[in-house]
């Protein structure tokens, strides 16, 4: 269920609980006054749910949009770099996992070799990622000179700015997921998808891929939990630290 306009008060089962607490043994004007005040409730319930939502979409467009401004030196250095290292494609696009299940095309630049996904299959007995869901090397032979360069500092993640001005992505979220990955997610994991994926998330400020699989879900959740406004603040600025020193990122 969609956490950022779930509403409760459409829940059946709450509703009837909600009605019997204020409506028993109660009739008349008594009656229609309880009735007036859960109509109130829910109201307000939906106005706060979407204002929140709202202002987290302001604030996405807005950043985003000031980020894809002011780092553009850094998308043209990058995409040089990459062109002149090997010819190939600057720019790498792969399907991704949203919210509700919805796939998208994911921009990022592409940190390895141009045939990387063929390679991947002959790798697959080297993943150093517990659990088996995601794959992980920390010396994968597939990422080009610049691609560890890039990786390491995160530039690599800088198109998704464009994925968060489409809609597809939040600055903060889960990282969207591979449909690889989300075909073997349990119950849990996939509570996940119940938001937009994000740039950043508070697995990428706590230890990036040296955290497993289990790790990132449980924080993943976490902030799912706790979601807010200012929340998405903090995590933002401790991004910017985690990304300058490049701990756990390959």
């Amino acid at each position: 269920m969609d956490s950022e306009h779930y509403d409760p008060w459409q829940d059946p089962r709450l509703q009837e609980e909600i009605m019997m607490k204020y409506l028993r043994q109660r009739s008349g004007w008594s009656r229609a006054w309880s009735r007036l005040r859960w109509m109130m409730k829910r109201l307000a319930w939906q106005v706060v749910v979407r204002s929140a939502s709202f202002v987290k979409r302001v604030f996405d467009v807005v950043v985003s949009l000031l980020a894809i401004i002011v780092l553009s030196p850094v998308f043209l250095l990058t995409w040089l770099a990459i062109k002149l290292e090997d010819g190939g494609p600057a720019l790498f696009v792969q399907q991704r996992v949203g919210r509700h299940g919805k796939l998208f095309p994911m921009y990022k630049f592409r940190s390895m070799v141009v045939d990387a996904e063929k390679i991947k299959a002959q790798l697959m007995d080297k993943n150093e990622s517990g659990g088996g869901v995601l794959f992980k090397m920390k010396n994968d032979p597939r990422v080009t000179r610049v691609g560890r360069v890039i990786r390491k500092y995160s530039i690599d993640e800088l198109p998704q700015l464009f994925n968060v001005l489409k809609g597809d992505m939040s600055l903060v979220g889960p990282r969207p997921a591979l449909p690889s990955e989300v075909a073997k997610y349990s119950v849990r994991d996939r509570m996940r998808l119940e938001v937009r994926p994000g740039l950043t998330c508070l697995w990428q400020i706590g230890g990036r891929s040296d955290i497993d699989f289990e790790g990132q879900v449980r924080l993943d959740v976490q902030y799912i939990r706790e979601q807010g406004f200012w929340n998405d603040v903090k995590i933002l600025l401790k991004t910017i630290p985690a990304v300058l020193l490049g701990k756990g990122a390959y």
